[in-house]
């Protein structure tokens, strides 16, 4: 793929910066790049903001809201965004379960929740993983059985991510307990105000609140909220999770963070010597950023492939691995980079750790590493993903 912009390109990135400096509200940019944790109303007024824009869903099919813009426009907001500490949309609603109802879902499931997604009315979670199964999604045991025109659903979801923020959740249900593992699963749109749902809050090592575990006891759902077919969830999901790995690789962020990192190494130490002039810490740099360009550009060649219809397949396990191991790697050389300053003098309720004393640029830096550990593990854990290379690929 050549990666030298067009002048129209460059057009389209002028564009893309000019919108984001006269619409991206300063105080929440700061609240990105401190590392505070966002609360609905941070992640629903940017959602908003590209929504009234058109610029809020370009995977989507035109039909339903989306935008006509080529891997490499996609490739440039992404950028920008990241660059000018513009929050994350929420992937649930918009880069989740939309594409499952858009391709699979019925008229009126399409009718009802795509407008109400890309208009930011309604935020969704994810209900896969429980205890007992996470890499092992297949042996989940929350059960769904006929009730007339309605499901009753019961079980116990977990590392919930934004329930507590959530309308809807998606989930895997087990509908037919004597098929085998993968052949009795469905998929279900459950209203997050439905009686009998009960979310309680997880806590995280860096003090913040994102994940949560969600109960479900005799929740009543409309057969209507059923994807697709009965004991077919399956199919559904592994097509949703294509489509959430390749975001965990989560380039453009890691781009902007390995500026930073640099930045940091740059800065005169109390010696006067910065650390970029360490040969070792240096070269740790370079090889970080080498396999951080490798990885971007298998990440614009699956967004090719997306353009042209084309599902991700088994690069998105690949993409889910490498982008996940360079976060933790970037995130381990800026602990290194500011030494005893990443030490949380205290860790307050918005989950920042603020340092008593040193530079600003400490500043929320090992909150951000803490919170990372998750990334080998959500999405798929990074063992799960070799499985599933291995088999598509290798044919093992």
């Amino acid at each position: 793929m050549d990666l030298a912009f067009t002048p129209e390109e460059l057009a389209f990135r002028e564009e893309v910066r000019a919108f984001i400096a006269a619409n991206l509200p300063s105080e929440l940019s700061e609240k990105v790049r401190t590392g505070h944790h966002l609360e609905k109303e941070d992640l629903r007024s940017w959602h908003q903001t590209l929504a009234a824009k058109g610029w809020l869903a370009p995977n989507w099919p035109v039909e339903h809201g989306g935008i006509d813009w080529s891997p490499t426009q996609k490739y440039i907001f992404d950028e920008e965004c990241a660059k000018a500490g513009a929050p994350p949309l929420s992937p649930f609603g918009l880069s989740m379960v939309a594409p499952v109802i858009f391709t699979f879902g019925s008229d009126e499931q399409k009718a009802y929740h795509l407008p109400k997604i890309y208009s930011g009315e309604h935020f969704w979670c994810q209900g896969y993983s429980e205890p007992g199964s996470g890499s092992d999604l297949a042996s989940l045991r929350t059960k769904a059985e006929r009730d007339g025109d309605d499901y009753i659903v019961n079980g116990h979801k977990v590392w919930t991510t934004h329930a507590h923020f959530a309308d809807w959740i998606f989930c895997l249900v087990r509908t037919d307990p004597d098929a085998k593992q993968q052949e009795g699963i469905s998929f279900l749109l459950i209203d997050m105000k439905s009686p009998g749902i009960t979310v309680r809050p997880i806590i995280t090592i860096d003090e913040g609140h994102s994940i949560n575990e969600v109960f479900l006891d005799n929740v009543r759902v409309p057969r209507s909220n059923l994807i697709g077919e009965e004991n077919k969830g399956w199919t559904y999901a592994k097509f949703l999770l294509g489509h959430e790995r390749t975001g965990i690789a989560n380039v453009a962020d890691s781009k902007v963070r390995i500026e930073k990192l640099k930045e940091i190494a740059r800065a005169e130490l109390t010696d006067g010597s910065p650390l970029i002039t360490d040969s070792a810490f240096s070269r740790k740099i370079a090889d970080t950023e080498v396999d951080l360009t490798a990885l971007e550009m298998t990440n614009l060649r699956t967004l090719a492939d997306e353009s042209e219809g084309r599902a991700p397949g088994p690069e998105a396990s690949m993409l889910k691995i490498r982008g996940a191991e360079l976060t933790q790697r970037i995130d381990e050389l800026l602990v290194e980079a500011v030494g005893y300053y990443a030490n949380p003098y205290e860790l307050p309720e918005h989950g920042r750790n603020e340092p008593a004393v040193g530079p600003d640029y400490a500043d929320g830096i090992l909150a951000h590493h803490l919170y990372m550990r998750a990334t080998t593990i959500y999405g798929g854990s990074n063992e799960i993903q070799k499985n599933i290379i291995a088999k598509m690929v290798l044919g093992l």
